[in-house]
């Protein structure tokens, strides 16, 4: 716990007529949630698409779990353990929740696919969470605030320990948020690091 786990030094990145980010540094721990606040455009989002190798920066350093890395891509990002959960969420919303869960991943038998295997594993992180989703439900059935509670878990079932949560609460109500919270909680308490943008306090 409390070991830097990311670290972001003199990071620039340029867009066609607008400098997004000019020389920031950005630190975060294990066992922390670190609210990265500022009104839309401030560039919170592509520091973090940085982070997660959506982006490439123009200059700056980037170290994850103490290792340097120079133009990370998306894979690479997820395979040091960084998850992000964007504000529009990222679900195929006619597949069930483990079908989403394991997504690219998926889990085969002999001669197809390992529903119930993937079922169970899902229904164990969800459980894991406290979450009541049934694992066969279909996603686009579900509120947003369960649906966002399935991307967490399709981060944690890559073993994510970087979480990036983007506007997280901006379509919760305040019962949801709270439930949000407890999670997230959760997560602090077992050495995650969290990443939580917003725009307001």
């Amino acid at each position: 716990m409390n070991e830097v786990i990311v670290s972001m030094e003199n990071v620039c990145k340029n867009f066609p007529g607008v400098k997004a980010l000019d020389n920031v540094n950005f630190e975060l721990r294990s066992g922390e949630v670190m609210a990265l606040l500022g009104e839309n455009g401030a560039g919170k989002s592509t520091l973090m698409k940085i982070l997660s190798g959506v982006y490439t920066r123009d200059s700056g350093e980037l170290e994850i779990f103490g290792k340097k890395y120079g133009n990370l891509t998306p894979k690479q990002a997820e395979e040091a353990g960084v998850a992000i959960i964007h504000q529009e969420l990222n679900l195929c919303r006619h597949l069930t929740v483990a079908e989403n869960i394991f997504l690219g991943r998926e889990i085969y038998g002999k001669f197809a696919l390992d529903n119930a295997r993937m079922e169970a594993e899902a229904k164990k992180i969800l459980d894991g969470l406290k979450i009541d989703i049934d694992p066969r439900q279909v996603v686009g059935d579900l509120p947003v605030s369960k649906q966002q509670m399935v991307e967490i878990a399709k981060a944690l079932s890559i073993n994510a320990q970087i979480l990036v949560m983007d506007e997280p609460t901006s379509a919760l109500t305040s019962k949801e948020i709270d439930e949000l919270f407890r999670i997230i909680l959760e997560l602090k308490s077992e050495g995650k690091g969290i990443v939580y943008i917003s725009h307001r306090l």
